[in-house]
């Protein structure tokens, strides 16, 4: 541990460079196992560094000095490359300009060479396709010299475009296995970053993933595609509201992440956490959450080093990591970031799930990224705060202080409900996959069900423009006196907040709070930007044409809001009548992913992503027939993990058990006929009848699991796993949780939730 901790931080301090090695200053707390290199640190306000055995000192401005270090950001490109490639290169970032080419020579040149300055080898794209994961392939910088030596060489060409091989990803059918060919190109819209583990150092360049045909085979082109569409649209509006130094407007994300944290050592001795990340078999402890001690409660030390050691490497990575404390469930926690914009939102967010698991590692801890690891108990999930903003820093979703006389305000937030009412389904399933099926409308999260809460102040600014046609108007939120002399008056919101909501409006932004915390954002902010961005160009088309434009932008304020109040709900999303209540409104309820991937490839669907070039129907169909497959394996999967520990683990531990308290019987009536054995025989009979129902259960379930793995790929197969296989591992969870309950716990033969929740 220690000196892991060490060569991070001594990487941190070397490679800015700022930081002189004048200190060496080590304060002993006991001795350490490991202490092979020497730290580094500067001697100006020092503050203590807690690691294994050892507190390092360190800079209190050590965030300056570590933030971004190992990305190849624009103050690096501003000053290593030339002026004109630099101003190029700029205005395709900043104004969505076709890239030119001729530049790629200058920029991969000052990118190898700052990469090799700080120590790096290899290069690779790095892409996202379809898995929700990231994919890479090291190349080396390394090209054959005269006399058998070698130089370090990286062209324009291999910066702009890599060939992975593409029918090795799931592509819904738009690649044969015997095609192989697809491309990686160059995102120059998400810096390029260094990464370092026991492979080296890599040049990481962000890039999208293309099949050989063209059709996007990853989850950033669309996204890619969605920004450009919303920010085409969003001008139109704003420049008929007189905004014409507005050039772009782009969707500012921050999304927040949840996750678990358990002992490694305990982790390795659960198959299900390993095959699924989530646990199959599990009985409640004697304390879960109910005593809501944990949320925001004092940090464990092991949780605090792990946090602290997670900050800098995020850092590192230009990642502005914000926030951290204790979730709701024990053994819960979270991380939010300020906001980005989506593209480099969603690639920073990828890069915190990899990076919570790999230092998560190095404290001798798991990260668990699944939504509903422990049964009874909380899940995780990903806040996805969406916002628009323009190139000249207006945030277009800002109501200000009288949102009723803000009217390009009214027109934005229209569009939005428009948007949400009329592809609540979609939105649904762009924050779906198996594990949040677990997770949402179980009293925890929010419901399948989309609604949209305004919140009480513009809940009656869109009542008053309904009802009246004009809102004349804002309720304000005043000050709040706590009634302690000593404490300051607070200024007041002028609306509460409701965690039940799942897309509500939090004050300049929307928060979707549905979003899987294991899953890309791409999806869910390409869905967003998507509808949101026809939804505009519509809007625009009206407004256009008019004669008298404030008269119709008025009228159009009000016929939006009029024909799409039904998904605005200020309620309690968890209450058992909104289901009837969104019923009655004619709201969908997708209450399972299965259930929502038809939303995918509708007419109306297809028609909107076509139409803004961001998915083709042969791009869509494919998405659909990928998440058909991957509802089916993971289930799948998880059916396989129950059969192997309900058959090797549970059913022989049990036997073993129920063997002892037949010999303690028969050892007691031996001894003494006249004896009372009722506890051990109640317990026996108990016991034994459970672990039949066990073993019929197991017989059940590999029948089906077998039937539903012989059946073809597609959506026939998803469906019985959702309803024949998802029910039978239902079937043999439960005796087995309630035999866990029984049975000595030195024959159980895997840790226990309180072991896992707990003893951290």
């Amino acid at each position: 541990m220690f000196s892991i901790l060490e060569d991070t931080f001594f990487s941190m301090v070397g490679k800015c460079a700022d930081a002189e090695p004048i200190v060496h200053r080590r304060t002993k707390k006991r001795e350490p196992q490991q202490a092979s290199r020497t730290s580094f640190y500067t001697n100006t306000n020092s503050i203590d560094y807690h690691m294994e055995g050892w507190i390092c000192i360190m800079e209190k401005n050590v965030i300056e000095q570590v933030f971004a270090v190992d990305v190849f950001n624009d103050a690096v490109m501003k000053e290593r490359l030339p002026k004109p490639v630099y101003a190029k290169l700029k205005k395709t970032i900043e104004n969505d300009e076709e890239l030119d080419l001729d530049i790629a020579g200058a920029v991969a040149h000052a990118m190898k060479e700052w990469a090799l300055e700080r120590g790096a080898t290899h290069y690779t794209h790095w892409f996202q396709p379809m898995t929700g994961i990231t994919a890479e392939k090291h190349d080396s910088f390394i090209a054959p010299a005269n006399e058998g030596g070698i130089m370090m060489e990286f062209s324009g060409k291999e910066l702009v475009k890599g060939e992975p091989d593409a029918s090795s990803f799931p592509s819904g059918g738009i690649r044969a296995t015997f095609e192989a060919r697809g491309y990686t190109a160059w995102d120059c819209t998400s810096p390029a970053f260094l990464k370092e583990d026991a492979a080296g150092v890599t040049l990481c360049i962000p890039t999208a993933f293309c099949a050989y045909t063209g059709e996007a085979l990853d989850k950033k082109t669309p996204l890619l595609r969605s920004m450009e569409a919303i920010s085409d649209q969003a001008v139109r509006v704003l420049k008929l509201f007189g905004h014409d130094e507005v050039q772009s407007v782009s969707c500012s994300v921050g999304p927040e992440q949840e996750y678990f944290l358990v002992d490694r050592d305990k982790y390795l001795q659960r198959e299900d956490l390993i095959f699924t990340g989530r646990t199959l078999f599990g009985a409640m402890p004697p304390k879960g959450q109910e005593l809501d001690d944990h949320y925001f409660g004092t940090l464990k030390e092991r949780i605090a080093a792990f946090m602290k050691e997670l900050n800098v490497e995020l850092w590192k990575l230009g990642i502005l990591a914000k926030t951290q404390h204790n979730e709701v469930a024990p053994a819960q926690h979270e991380m939010a970031p300020i906001y980005s914009t989506a593209n480099i939102a969603t690639d920073h967010n990828q890069l915190v799930m990899e990076i919570m698991k790999k230092v998560a590692k190095r404290h001798n801890l798991e990260c668990l990224l699944h939504e509903k690891p422990f049964a009874g108990v909380n899940g995780s999930g990903k806040h996805d705060n969406w916002s628009l903003v323009t190139n000249t820093g207006k945030n277009l979703l800002d109501p200000g202080k009288t949102p009723h006389e803000n009217i390009q305000f009214l027109l934005f937030l229209s569009a939005v409900i428009k948007a949400v009412d009329e592809h609540a389904g979609l939105l649904r399933l762009s924050a779906s996959n198996p594990g949040n099926d677990h997770r949402l409308g179980a009293n925890e999260a929010p419901p399948a069900i989309i609604s949209m809460f305004l919140g009480e102040q513009l809940e009656d600014v869109v009542s008053q423009l309904i009802e009246t046609g004009e809102a004349t108007s804002s309720k304000q939120g005043g000050k709040l006196n706590i009634g302690v002399h000593t404490l300051p008056e607070l200024k007041k919101d002028a609306t509460d907040r409701n965690r039940t909501s799942p897309f509500a409006f939090t004050g300049n932004k929307f928060e979707f709070r549905m979003v899987a915390s294991s899953m890309s954002i791409a999806g869910a902010n390409t869905v967003l930007n998507t509808i949101v961005a026809d939804v505009l160009s519509n809007m625009a088309d009206t407004l256009e044409k008019a004669d008298d434009f404030d008269t119709a932008v008025h009228d159009l304020i009000k016929k939006t809001l009029s024909d799409h109040q039904r998904v605005i709900f200020n309620g309690n999303g968890y209450a058992n009548d909104w289901v009837a209540e969104a019923e009655r409104r004619g709201l969908p309820n997708h209450k399972t992913m299965v259930d929502a991937i038809p939303e995918l490839v509708t007419e109306k669907t297809i028609s909107v992503f076509e139409k803004h070039h961001v998915l083709s129907k042969c791009e869509l169909e494919a998405r659909a027939e990928i998440h058909y497959e991957a509802y089916a394996k993971a289930i799948n999967i998880e059916a396989k993990t129950m059969i192997e520990m309900a058959g090797k683990k549970y059913i022989p531990s049990v036997i073993k058990y129920v063997t002892g308290l037949a010999q303690s019987i028969n050892s007691i009536k031996t001894a003494c006929k006249e004896a009372d054995c009722s506890v051990q025989t109640e317990l026996l009979t108990q016991c034994s009848s459970l672990l039949a129902e066990a073993k019929k259960a197991l017989t059940s379930l590999e029948a089906v699991t077998k039937q539903g793995g012989d059946m073809e790929e597609g959506a026939e197969q998803a469906v019985f796993f959702k309803d024949v296989v998802v029910k039978a591992m239902a079937d043999l969870r439960a005796p087995i949780d309630t035999l866990e309950m029984l049975v000595d716990k030195a024959y159980w033969p895997v840790p226990s939730y309180g072991d896992l929740l707990f003893e951290v």
